[in-house]
Order: C-alpha cells, then structure tokens, then sequence
C-alpha cells in the first residue's frame, strides 16, 4: 500500500484514507509544500506578536481567563496550557480511534493556518507511522473543539503522559525512546495548535462512516435475498418508478437491487404489493445513501480544512480569532445519519418479522421444516425487537444538549463526539439485524422449492450457508447469529467478493 501523502490543498485525505491509515497501518508522508507553508505562517505569527498584538492562546489566557495577559516563559505556558486541559476521563479511546484522530490532526494543521511550529507538525506525522499512540481517555469534549480529549495527544508528544506502544501501556517518554524520536520542546501557542481541533470528532466520525458505507453493502444484499425468499415483486424496482419521483438517492438503491437480483429472465411477480419494508425498500435505503453522502461532505471538509482559532492567514501577514472549530454542520450531518440507519434498520425487523411470521407467500410457518410446535425463527423476533429498541434510544438527538461553562464564554457547543459515537452503537447493533434478516432469507429462499436464484443473491445465500446451515430442527439460532455478525462486522463476509467472482 502506498504512503498517503499529505498536501494541505483540496481534498487530499477521504475517509478511506483514514480508515486505511487507522486499521491497515498506511504510513503518512507529506509534500515538501507543507513545510514550506507551515513555516510561512510560524513566521507571521512570531511578526505579529512581536507587534504586541493580543493573540489567543499566545499572549493571554483561554476560555473565562482570555483577558488575562500571558508573560515570561512562552513554553512554560504552552505546557501549562496542556497540563490545565488534561480534563478527560473515562475508558481510553480504542487505537484505530486514536490514530485516526492522529491523522486527522496532521491533515489539518498541513493546511497552514495553525502557526505551529514545523518541528512540532513532523515530530506528530512520525509518532503516527512509528505508531506511538497517546492513551486518550474517551470522555471531556462537548464539541466546541475536542482540546479536553486533545490534550493527552500534545502530552505524548513533550514526553507527557501515557502512551500505548508495541501493544504496551507505558509512559508517554519512554515509549518515544523506545521508537527512537525525541520529546518536543513548545514554542509560544504550539500546544493550543495541536489540541485546539475537532480531530477527535473528525477522525472517529470517518471510520464510522466507512463502517456505514460496508453495512449498507450489506443491508443490499439481505435486503434482495429477502425479495428471493419472499417471492416479491421486482416490479417495485422499476427505473421509471423511480425517475417519476427521483428522491434522496432512492434511483440509486434501486439500481443496486436490481444488480444483485438481475437474471436473464425475470419470474413472473407473485403478489400485487408486497409490505412496505419491502416495497418502499429503494425510497428507505436511498435516505441512507444520501445522509451517507451529506456526513462524507461534512466530513471530508473538516479533515481537509484550517479550522484553528486563531487562525493564521499567511498570505496576508494576519492572526484573526474564527469559530471554525465548531462544528455544527458535522453534527448534524451525524444526526441525520442516525436517523438513516435507524430507518434502516426498523424496515429489516420488519421484513425479519414477515419472513419469520404466520407464513405469507407459501412460506411456512415460523420458517420452520417440520411445523407442529417448532418454534422456528420466530423466538427471535424479540431479540430483534430489543435490538432496535437500543438504536430507537441511540437514535435520540444529542446536539443540542449543552450547558454554558467557562463563565459563560463558551454558551454554545455541538455534541459533535457524543453524535459520531452513538451513531457508531447503532452501527453496530445494526449490523446484528442484518444478520438476522440474511439468516431468515437464506432460510425462506432453502424452503422454495425449485427457486433459481440470480447470480448476486446466489453468492449471498452461499456466503451465508459457509457459516449458518439451514434450520431444519429447533436449535439455538442466536449462537449462528453470533457467526454471521462477527463476519459481517469484522470484514470476513465474502458476500459481496463472492458476487463479484458469480459475474465473472
């Protein structure tokens, strides 16, 4: 895999990159231009504060103490600044979130408008790829920038702190002398520079899009595997249908359907109108699609944007104070990707609890083989039912839950963290009913006889039955619900290669 290099212009990092440096060890290299550009604006920020103009962070206090001017030791404060912010509580935050936040950072001071020193920039870019993480507890920002949490981060990398290493826990100093790179030493408002950011909010929230973007995938193919073993009407995926009221990407959806269940001849529909899970399916997973596509913009800005305060304009030799660090719009753009997933995921207990009810379409009872008492699959409707009775509850607006602090400087915040974690919980509580409803629908599809299956569905029904075999006598179905979310979720589901080598 080749370095991902960091330019500071366009938009030079996606959420793949993220999630590439994050899990997959991607290393991080960066054009000779950043440097050049980060040393442009250390140098007008040193000529202006030599001018004596007041600059936040640099010469005078944060936060309630703004008014209050900063003198003598410029590094001394800077470490005090770190040392006053280390507020974060909690479980540390897991690794893959951690570097993600790393690298989040990086992206955004190669922009230029931080001031920080290119010391400082590069010694945070070779922590990342000699993977010294700083352990960063997970609780402390309320989403007016992510410093609280940011702080552990600036503490790793002056010898502060803790850090996780080689898969060990240690202090933050022996760590970087055991990957051979050397504390850093803080010029005047570098330590604001690096922790002043929503790198936390913006680096999380970019390997749960990834997450959303793979188990939307998946909720596709269980989606057409259900329409197979339903035996519903394909009629519903139509392209003039969906031309005739082309909304929030439901064209698209539908158009991914009609893939996984294309064949040379299409069978002849069975029912007039199937379920709303079912027949709205392309309108419900288009909405995803697009608050998919909202949270990516929204994302993809933050990581690839200067949103330092203050901000560092180095054209025009000027040191301005900015809200970019708020980030309303990626809140947002979170909470609706929520309430997408949310959508989702009731429409697949829905389409679980028509597969597995009183029989419709021919299919028998509870899925069941052998009828009489067999419980089938129906005991795990409840399971299915409590499940998205976590993501209903996760899928509670968060952002306008505040409070003022600092005396009331600080009278507005986002939640953004608090709006990319819970979205990440349903993701994962999600996931849990995709395997549900594939498991109902590979069953329903083995009760048909003589059903032949379209190429894509075909791969999916394999993919399942290569860890859940078929229910033909009672048996704890939540143990093979387990199997199949764990290779949903750790990226060993073959459904999607498996379609891929079918059309071959």
């Amino acid at each position: 895999m080749s370095a991902l290099v960091l330019t500071g212009a366009g938009v030079s990092v996606s959420v793949e990159d993220v999630a590439q440096v994050a899990r997959g060890g991607r290393k991080v290299e960066v054009e000779p231009t950043v440097i050049e550009r980060l040393d442009k604006a250390r140098k007008v920020l040193d000529q202006v504060a030599a001018s004596g103009q007041q600059i936040y962070g640099l010469n005078t206090g944060l936060g309630a103490n703004l008014g209050t001017s900063v003198e003598g030791d410029a590094s001394a404060f800077q470490r005090q600044l770190l040392e006053g912010r280390s507020g974060a509580v909690g479980e540390p935050l897991p690794q893959e979130a951690v570097r993600a936040t790393m690298l989040a950072r990086a992206a955004m001071l190669a922009v230029g408008g931080s001031g920080i020193s290119p010391a400082v920039f590069t010694a945070l870019v070779d922590a990342l790829n000699a993977g010294v993480h700083p352990v960063m507890p997970q609780l402390g920002s309320i989403g007016a920038g992510d410093l609280v949490l940011m702080a552990a981060l600036a503490r790793l990398l002056t010898g502060d702190g803790e850090a996780d290493y080689q898969g060990r826990r240690m202090p933050a100093a022996k760590a970087l002398m055991m990957a051979r790179l050397a504390p850093i030493s803080l010029a005047p408002k570098d330590g604001l520079s690096l922790i002043n950011a929503s790198a936390v909010s913006a680096g999380t929230g970019a390997l749960v899009l990834a997450d959303a973007l793979s188990a939307f995938a998946q909720q596709q193919q269980a989606g057409a595997l259900t329409m197979e073993g339903f035996g519903a009407n394909r009629t519903i995926l139509d392209p003039r249908l969906h031309l005739a009221r082309p909304a929030a990407c439901q064209q698209l959806a539908a158009k991914g359907l009609r893939d996984l269940l294309a064949r040379d001849e299409e069978p002849t529909p069975t029912t007039l109108q199937d379920p709303l899970s079912i027949r709205c399916m392309p309108s419900i997973h288009g909405a995803l699609i697009q608050a998919i596509d909202q949270a990516r913009l929204a994302l993809e800005i933050e990581l690839n944007a200067a949103a330092d305060n203050p901000l560092v304009l180095g054209d025009d030799g000027l040191v301005l104070s900015t809200g970019n660090f708020h980030t309303a719009s990626l809140a947002l753009a979170f909470e609706t990707l929520g309430l997408g997933i949310a959508q989702c995921a009731a429409a697949s207990v829905a389409r679980f609890i028509q597969l597995a009810g009183s029989g419709r379409n021919g299919l028998p009872k509870y899925l069941s083989p052998v009828g009489g008492a067999s419980a089938g699959f129906v005991p795990l409707q409840k399971t299915a039912t409590a499940i998205l009775a976590g993501i209903r509850h996760k899928a509670n607006p968060v952002m306008l839950d505040f409070l003022p602090v600092s005396e009331g400087v600080e009278d507005h915040a986002t939640q953004t963290p608090l709006a990319v974690s819970k979205c990440a919980g349903m993701l994962a509580l999600w996931r849990r009913l995709i395997a549900f409803e594939l498991m109902a629908a590979a069953q329903a599809v083995d009760l048909r006889d003589g059903l032949k299956l379209a190429p894509g569905t075909a791969a999916v029904h394999t993919a399942v039955r290569a860890h859940v075999a078929m229910l033909r006598e009672d048996r704890p179905l939540g143990t093979d619900a387990e199997v199949l979310h764990a290779m949903l979720a750790d990226g060993t589901w073959q459904g999607a290669a498996m379609i891929g080598k079918e059309a071959e």
